[in-house]
């Protein structure tokens, strides 16, 4: 036995590939043209030719597959009432960035239980992402281990980069082959260079090692992503969604020549973490897009059929219905008010 290698390695499992995935799981033709007319809404957003404003609103985390059918129905019928303002996007997270521990979202621990069932998680999240395509509602996600991205990037309408890995190379060259629009998050100390940075490598093209759809490693080059933007979710314990903010945040934009798109994530340090002070953030944006600004296309909004959060019990049946295990979210009856407010205010 080697003494030198995997020595803090416990066992490795082999893993369904991409294709075979596909196969078992496979795309219907419904669900790939909400994808497809999605996308395209929003490229045509940030090419200014559609001035709708975005909206994407949903879950912190995903962990019933079951209360998120619930959610997509009920966000799907607000998707089709406000159509001709707001282009409303399903926020549908499956991988959570921990700053120590924790749980890491359904794809890598679906039976919260730290069993680490990765094979039933992609399945679940392949699942569930059709059948929310199939509704006619388009979903967004956070990618963040490259090689899960792999497996259901092709299956949401919108992406983001977390700001723990806005500045990781390996999550720019990524983003360059996406087929879907981009958002990067300013890093956790609110800088906005390291998102201003990754917009410009993620339009680049780039070569660097991945696995194919086959499970072969391989050598990929991609052409670069043009729909890159910021999103900006505060930091360092400080908001940056006003008035000044987005000033600054223009400022660098323009250096750099990119198209003047900044969405809001009204979560996180914007809200001083606290999910009941979204409403203020909403109301504040609102305000701006009011008073003329231009470059504000949208905003983040972590939702729920119920407010709060939760931990995960012991025992799972005491798991409460439709609540966050990880951010607090705003609940049903919030969201549907917010999105009332922002629809008759612009």
């Amino acid at each position: 036995m080697s003494q030198i290698n995997n020595t803090h390695v416990k066992n490795y499992r082999k893993l369904i590939t991409i294709n075979d995935l596909r196969k078992k799981i496979p795309l219907s033709e419904k669900a790939e043209q909400t994808i497809l007319r999605t996308r395209k809404e929003f490229f045509n957003n940030l090419e200014g030719k559609d001035n709708r404003f975005v909206v994407i609103t949903g879950p912190c985390s995903i962990h019933d597959t079951g209360a998120a059918i619930e959610y997509a129905t009920r966000i799907k019928a607000l998707h089709d009432r406000y159509a001709d303002k707001l282009l409303i996007i399903m926020r549908v997270y499956f991988e959570k960035p921990r700053t120590a521990v924790g749980w890491k979202g359904l794809i890598n621990d679906p039976h919260l239980n730290n069993s680490n069932d990765m094979e039933t998680g992609l399945n679940l999240a392949r699942k569930l992402l059709i059948d929310i395509a199939e509704l006619g509602m388009p979903t967004a996600t956070e990618l963040l281990d490259p090689i899960i991205a792999a497996y259901i990037a092709e299956l949401v309408t919108w992406v983001a980069i977390g700001a723990r890995t806005t500045e990781s190379q390996t999550h720019r060259q990524m983003a360059s082959g996406l087929s879907a629009p981009v958002g990067f998050k300013n890093g956790t100390d609110g800088n906005l260079d390291v998102a201003i940075n990754a917009i410009q490598s993620s339009m680049a093209s780039h070569s660097f090692l991945s696995v194919d759809d086959d499970g072969i490693c391989s050598i990929v080059q991609t052409a670069g992503n043009k729909y890159s933007h910021i999103v900006l979710r505060g930091g360092s314990g400080r908001p940056n969604y006003h008035m000044e903010d987005i000033e600054e945040c223009e400022n660098k934009i323009r250096e750099r020549n990119f198209p003047l798109k900044i969405m809001v994530d009204c979560s996180h340090e914007n809200s001083a973490k606290n999910f009941q002070k979204q409403a203020l953030v909403v109301r504040d944006i609102i305000a701006q897009k009011k008073f003329g600004n231009q470059s504000i296309f949208g905003i983040m909004l972590e939702s729920n059929l119920n407010p709060g959060n939760q931990k995960i019990p012991s025992d799972l049946s005491q798991l409460k219905y439709g609540v966050s295990l990880t951010d607090g979210c705003i609940g049903w009856g919030e969201t549907e008010d917010l999105l009332g407010f922002i629809y008759e205010n612009l």
